[in-house]
């Protein structure tokens, strides 16, 4: 078979991570404190502490008051072309070195090193200043001479601190007391983990029950916490109370914790302090993303090693002329110097100039209102992308969940017949269940009510199984106390961390049964009649990823029925629940309707079954090793034979204008992927629906694979397909990754949409970096959720999403916009023109300099090739600054085409790919310019001047800063009010500055009519043939932006 992809297996380079791996300085082993361990933490008493702790200090300073100057110097010059000059510059202390003033070779240096030292001394002074304050807030601590202020920074491991309602919790810290009535606390941990949903939190329940938190330091107690490490969503500990009678043992998990950076949101806590400084969970998760350098950077650097080699080159060449005469190494430095100007100094301030006025462009159009640039370094990366790869939950769907289907099987309710489940509901509580004897009732009433029966129990099943708290706020009629008495509907709010389970216990109050309270131990629903049933809450066991799943036990006071109730995703629940013949297909149906499924089921307990699983759950709660198998495996043995209840389906519906977004991206030449946790149906809908995969386009669907002889064989059929889609699910992905990750990139890369379901946020990430290595071209990774965070920061643009799922991608992107929308322009409009600015921008800094070098080269050869400068002192410095630099920084105002054009037509975007705007090709045209400009200026003023030296340096001088006027306008596409400015003020600056250099211009001559005609003259020989081959190349071979702009 010609097509079969040969069985080689992959290769890969061992990744090695520069960083420690637990995020901590690597001197810290030298200070005591390198092995992270265990620890027993007394209450109240941090003098009994078994090591040294870190400080609770905050510090994100790169250096110190005493560093800071060698450090940042050093990291300048280590550069190769900053030393360069360095060298240049010390040079010139050498008598028989020197070639004119100090000034002209150490102002240029020192301008470049006064901007960067400057911008860092900005940047150092911003993060001094919010660490001070961070480290400066106060708090309350409990302590034998009773309540006492501390410093954030003077807190220490065992101190009991008390955190107010909306005070950020200055350490990790384990929850002992409340002042809330329900016994627990709400945190808001957008900034540690991104996400906007509050978290309920539980204090120890020994300690909740003393009398006063005072008694805390009454008590003989510690907490026995793991060694710290990064994860924020686990933790493992004990608690225990050693003059209890008896003993008090008690386990500690996340819901116990409070960990630093989060915020109190209910109530006032008081927590026992069990981390501070590097070791808080924040810190450690804290670490630097790898430094971004722009493929344009990049390029430039490459076409200034090019220009180096010149400088080398022409002095080589000079000297042998000279046939190496005499001491032929000093004249080899000499021209070194002499044509230093060929590498020019200010090119990389001019960028990185540049750059920050296109970020500013950015953050201040009004079309993509709260946009902001984070790494201005990288604005015309966005004008090159290849590769958008992009998140669906929240990124390209808005994350607002909407209840659509309820299925029981039998019978499935949408959204036209929710009344009908509301009638069920209602007749549930309102017709008792003993009217008609079984025998005696009809047909047609039996089938009713037992579908009745039915949708009332799914109902109260979905009004039960989630996590989600009913808070009351005043509403300015009704206080706080007043509404949560009386359970005013107008006054609740739902918290939860998923918008999935708000949404489900929004419609189970819509159709009649409400949730209106919830504590650490009992749960309130409210009848469509008024009436309360009151459960109490056993156990809860949370959601996880890797479980996928969630369940509740409750206790129904009214009757004392025990019921465990779960649910989860169909993958999971289908070898939990009894077997039936729907499930499966009923899940893929409504996946396919582009709607997020949960299967819904239960599982009555006897009091001795529960106390039976109670007794070993606790125990396996309180093993400090390997907990977490213990505890799933207890949990597991409850989830076998369970009652399938019903399914659920929410809609997450699309963002405004994700579907002509997508479509402006594919007409760009940009392929995008979508790589998302959801399951391959929803995943699929949700790409058609956006239009990512258009009507009329084939999908293939890689069929799920285990062995790598699966993956050949799909590989294969897959190869035998053209220009389709491509569904992959992550597992799939995994495998054909390991054993043939080369064969897959290529065919990938191919398809003109590309959708990865099941990914995990190292999958999202792998995937990237292939594509980066596969390929070479650009990619630009779109989230909105902390799983984004690997993507975004391994792409070379990441752009990140203010949504439901809080600030965490945004605050890791490069660029944060508020919808995807939104991107369409950044790339179309601000990303092209970033791009195309940038490059004229570093051609006209490198035609300024080979431009006087050419001048330079040919006074030297004139003059038996003698390493004497053409100009001296003011006229060298001015030339690149004052008499030049505001028409050539104008051009980061230019634009070719309008914005609106640009978004209507945006295959010019395609034009940008192939890298043209700042090619080999161009850079050799414009060298060769440079040459012919500066030839032309030299010659000419040596064949036109009459007598005295000071009149070859007036001419060619003024002809030349005319011509490089002259090649700016030439230039420019689109004439802003700055331009003209520019170019006036530079004129005006020169003219002016000639009376203060007598001594380098003469001032007389260059008021007589012979000056005047004949710098004209060599201005024109200059610039007009140029001028002539631009109309002639727009008139015959016009550019495709030309063809729209006429």
């Amino acid at each position: 078979m010609t097509d079969n992809i040969p069985l080689q297996p992959v290769r890969r380079p061992k990744r090695h991570d520069s960083k420690n791996r637990n995020g901590c300085c690597p001197w810290s082993r030298c200070c005591g404190m390198g092995d992270f361990r265990p620890r027993t933490v007394w209450l109240g008493h941090p003098e009994k502490r078994e090591q040294r702790y870190p400080r609770n200090v905050i510090n994100n300073q790169k250096y110190n008051f005493f560093t800071f100057l060698p450090a940042v110097l050093f990291n300048q010059f280590k550069y190769f072309f900053n030393l360069y000059f360095l060298l240049l510059a010390c040079s010139q202390f050498i008598n028989e070195l020197r070639l004119g003033a100090l000034y002209t070779y150490w102002v240029p240096l020192g301008l470049v090193l006064a901007i960067t030292i400057m911008r860092e001394a900005v940047e150092e002074i911003r993060c001094y200043l919010r660490d001070k304050e961070v480290n400066s807030q106060i708090y309350s601590k409990l302590s034998t001479r009773g309540t006492v202020k501390v410093k954030s920074s003077g807190i220490q491991v065992g101190d009991l601190i008390i955190v107010e309602k909306n005070q950020r919790v200055p350490a990790d810290m384990i929850f002992l007391r409340t002042s809330e009535r329900n016994g627990s606390c709400f945190l808001r941990t957008d900034q540690l983990d991104g996400e906007t949903d509050w978290k309920l939190r539980l204090p120890v329940a020994c300690t909740q029950r003393l009398p006063t938190a005072a008694d805390l330091l009454l008590i003989r107690s510690y907490v026995y916490a793991e060694e710290p490490n990064i994860d924020i969503h686990n933790f493992i500990g004990t608690f225990t109370r050693e003059d209890g009678d008896p003993p008090v043992n008690e386990s500690l998990s996340i819901e116990n914790t409070l960990w630093a950076s989060t915020v109190v949101a209910s109530g006032t806590v008081v927590g026992v302090v069990i981390y501070t400084g590097r070791e808080l969970r924040s810190v450690m998760n804290t670490s630097n993303p790898r430094h971004k350098v722009g493929l344009f950077d990049l390029e430039v650097n490459c076409l200034t090693k090019i220009l180096f080699g010149a400088l080398v080159v022409v002095s080589l060449v000079m000297v042998a002329l000279q046939h190496f005469a005499g001491r032929w190494y000093l004249q080899i430095v000499r021209f070194l110097l002499l044509f230093s100007n060929i590498v020019p100094i200010s090119l990389r301030v001019n960028l990185d100039m540049g750059k920050m006025v296109f970020s500013w462009m950015i953050k201040k159009d009004s079309k993509i209102p709260g946009t902001v640039v984070r790494a201005s370094t990288i604005p015309e990366q966005l004008g090159r992308i290849s590769y958008l790869l992009t998140d669906k939950t929240g990124t390209l769907t808005l994350n607002e969940m909407v209840f659509r289907r309820l299925h029981l099987g039998t019978v499935a309710y949408g959204m036209d017949s929710m009344d009908e489940v509301q009638s069920h509901v209602f007749s549930a509580y309102t017709q008792p269940t003993h009217d008609l004897p079984a025998s005696r009732a009809p047909a047609a009433t039996k089938v009713r009510k037992t579908i009745s029966s039915r949708v009332h129990e799914a109902v109260k099943a979905i009004a039960l199984v989630h996590n989600v708290t009913p808070v009351y706020e005043a509403n300015g009629v009704t206080d706080q106390a007043e509404a949560e008495q009386h359970y005013e509907d107008t006054c609740r709010v739902y918290q939860a961390s998923s918008p999935d389970e708000v949404s489900l216990v929004q419609w189970t109050e819509s159709v009649g049964l409400t949730l209106v309270g919830r504590d650490q131990s009992s749960m309130q629903l409210r009848t469509p009649t008024g009436q309360i049933l009151n459960f109490t809450i056993l156990q809860i066991f949370p959601f996880t990823y890797e479980s996928k799943r969630m369940g509740i036990i409750v206790r129904d006071e009214s009757t004392g029925e025990i019921t465990f109730y779960m649910k989860g995703a169909d993958v999971v629940m289908a070898g939990i629940v009894q077997y039936n013949d729907w499930l499966e297909e009923e899940c893929g149906n409504m996946a396919r309707e582009g709607l997020r499924v949960l299967v819904v089921s239960k599982k009555s307990l006897t009091e001795e079954q529960y106390q039976d699983f109670e007794a070993r759950y606790v125990q396996a709660k309180l093993s400090v090793h390997d907990r977490s198998l213990k505890v799933a495996t207890v949990i597991e043995s409850l989830e076998m034979e369970m009652e399938l209840l019903c399914l659920t389906g929410v809609e997450d519906q699309l963002q405004t204008d994700v579907r002509p977004t997508l479509e402006i991206l594919r007409n760009a030449g940009i392929k995008v992927w979508m790589l998302t946790g959801d399951k391959l149906e929803t995943a699929t809908c949700t790409a058609k629906n956006a239009h990512l995969i258009t009507r009329n386009q084939d999908i293939h669907i890689f069929r799920c694979v285990t062995t790598r002889g699966e993956a050949h064989l799909e590989l294969n059929a897959f190869r035998r397909k053209h220009d389709c889609a491509l569904v992959i699910s992550g597992d799939s992905l995994e495998v054909c990754l390991k054993y043939y990750e080369y064969e897959f990139m290529e065919l990938a890369c191919q398809c003109p949409a590309v959708v990865c379901c099941r990914c995990t946020p190292t999958q999202k990430a792998q995937i990237v970096r292939l594509l980066q290595e596969r390929t070479g071209k650009l990619t630009c990774a779109v989230g909105d959720g902390g799983n984004d965070v690997s993507m975004i920061q391994e792409a070379d643009c990441g752009v990140g999403v203010e949504g439901k799922e809080g600030k965490q991608a945004s605050l890791a992107a490069d660029f944060s916009v508020t919808q995807f929308k939104h991107l369409g322009r950044l790339l179309m409009v601000h990303g092209r023109n970033s791009y195309k600015r940038s490059a004229a921008l570093s051609q006209f800094v490198i035609h300024r300099s080979l431009c006087i070098s050419a001048m330079q080269a040919v006074f030297s050869s004139v003059f038996y090739f003698a390493s004497v400068p053409l100009y001296q002192g003011f006229l060298i410095i001015g030339y690149s600054t004052i008499y030049t630099m505001f028409p050539v920084f104008s051009l980061v105002l230019d634009k070719d085409v309008k914005s609106e054009v640009a978004m209507l037509y945006p295959e010019l975007y395609k034009d940008l790919l192939k890298g043209r705007p700042l090619s080999f090709k161009t850079f050799l045209t414009w060298v060769l310019i440079s040459i012919y400009q500066g030839s032309i200026i030299m010659y000419g003023a040596l064949l036109l001047f009459d007598s005295e030296f000071l009149h070859i340096v007036s001419i060619s001088f003024t002809s030349l800063i005319l011509t490089e006027l002259l090649m700016v306008a030439l230039t420019i596409q689109t004439w802003h009010w700055l331009m003209i400015v520019g170019e006036l003020l530079s004129l005006s600056c020169y003219i002016a500055s000639l009376v203060f250099l007598p001594s380098l211009i003469d001032i007389y001559f260059i008021t007589t009519v012979s000056f005047l005609w004949k710098v004209t003259v060599i201005t024109l020989v200059s610039c007009l043939p140029l001028y002539i081959l631009k109309y002639l190349r727009r008139r015959f071979s016009p550019p495709n932006y030309s063809k729209l702009t006429t």
